[in-house]
């Protein structure tokens, strides 16, 4: 009969640090910060409510515009026609008319550097399974669900406060590392500092983003702000191999932003350290099979495991190993059969797979008859003789 087993294994192989982080201090309505080499998530607070994101959400529009480029859908060097539903939109724009047609490139910097509401439009329409930024809306929608991002919902392509219109922090973090991850080429857009198109705008040519100047590998993502949503910033910087991905929302003012935006930086990198708890190949616990060639197989994870842990002192921990088991035999090597679960003082619960480190076979006859007859005798021991 399988059951929940829980091994507990001590540091064996699988040293890790052992005294609890100091939290972040944040004023944000809402924060995620998470390092993204090793997966950690270092501070979360209110993390999965959906909140009006502002021009946060334009990241979803530009995924989508990636997308596109990446498929064939469009090039950069396309020119797209502006309709007077883009030129409507007031706010920070690109100052964009109905006279246009507007290269994709010069579009997305237009997004990225300038926040501009109209490129978001125009850029929605050309996409847009109806030639609307309503259905471009419900397809941003569909995709975020795609993704796991299931606290997002879109009723325009910019961030324009709609009802409806709302975005998880854990969300914009998720789209965030999809952005850093899936599409390099595209990368650096997004630490140009400014953009000047045609002459247009000479107010609208900055970055709005406070940390791009600091010289503290901030190289992205997009600020936000709204009367309703505060001021909010998603953000990433890279220091050596460490990239740290981080969403404020609901702050009070630019200051407040920069501030904090800076601190959490600071805070993430100066405060942990990366260990390597597992080594690939290197068994950290046995899992008993049924009625298989061996009685055990060894548990490993899929490559070497590090992790993020807060910098002060150091200790052996304790971690568990958990499956439903027995394990029936066959196992093939590579199968995922348990999760090791790591609970470090003052972070998030960290769970990650462990996998057959070999083949085993089904036992033969006799070891079969062995197991089955074991059960027996050991029924037959735990069973009371009836009165006579």
């Amino acid at each position: 009969m399988l059951s929940s087993i829980r091994s507990t294994i001590v540091a064996a192989g699988l040293a890790m640090l052992a005294f609890p982080a100091l939290a972040f201090d944040t004023s944000a309505r809402a924060a995620y910060v998470m390092d993204q080499t090793t997966g950690t998530v270092l501070l979360s607070k209110n993390a999965d409510d959906p909140l009006p994101p502002a021009s946060m959400s334009k990241l979803m529009t530009l995924y989508v515009a990636f997308e596109a480029l990446r498929d064939g859908r469009l090039t950069l060097d396309e020119t797209l026609p502006v309709s007077e539903h883009a030129m409507s939109y007031g706010g920070s724009t690109m100052f964009l008319n109905t006279q246009d047609r507007v290269n994709v490139e010069d579009l997305l910097r237009g997004i990225i550097v300038l926040s501009g509401n109209d490129a978001c439009v125009v850029i929605a329409e050309a996409l847009s399974p109806d030639g609307s930024e309503a259905g471009f809306a419900r397809y941003m929608t569909q995709r975020a669900k795609q993704m796991g991002m299931n606290s997002s919902n879109f009723a325009n392509s910019n961030g324009w406060p709609a009802a409806g219109h709302l975005m998880s922090v854990h969300d914009l973090a998720v789209l965030a590392d999809r952005l850093i991850s899936d599409f390099p080429e595209y990368y650096p857009l997004f630490s140009e500092e400014s953009f000047e198109f045609d002459g247009r705008a000479p107010s609208n040519v900055n970055n709005r983003n406070p940390l791009l100047k600091l010289n503290i590998g901030a190289d992205g993502l997009k600020t936000g702000h709204t009367q309703e949503a505060g001021y909010g910033l998603v953000g990433s910087a890279k220091q050596g191999d460490r990239r740290v991905v981080f969403v404020l929302s609901g702050l009070d003012s630019v200051s407040k932003r920069a501030e904090e935006a800076e601190a959490v930086v600071n805070w993430s990198f100066r405060n942990f350290i990366e260990r390597k708890v597992a080594s690939a190949e290197t068994p950290i616990a046995q899992a008993k099979i049924w009625m298989g060639a061996k009685k055990t197989v060894g548990l490993v994870t899929d490559g070497d495991l590090s992790l993020l842990f807060p910098v002060l002192g150091s200790q052996d921990v304790q971690a568990e190993v958990v499956y439903q088991g027995p394990i029936n035999a066959p196992v093939a090597k590579g199968q995922q059969l348990a999760e090791l679960v790591i609970k470090p003082e003052g972070l998030p619960e960290i769970r990650r797979p462990l996998y057959a480190a070999e083949d085993v076979a089904m036992g033969g006859f006799i070891v079969r008859m062995m197991t089955v007859g074991g059960i027996v005798l050991k029924d037959m021991i735990n069973t009371p003789m009836e009165a006579m």
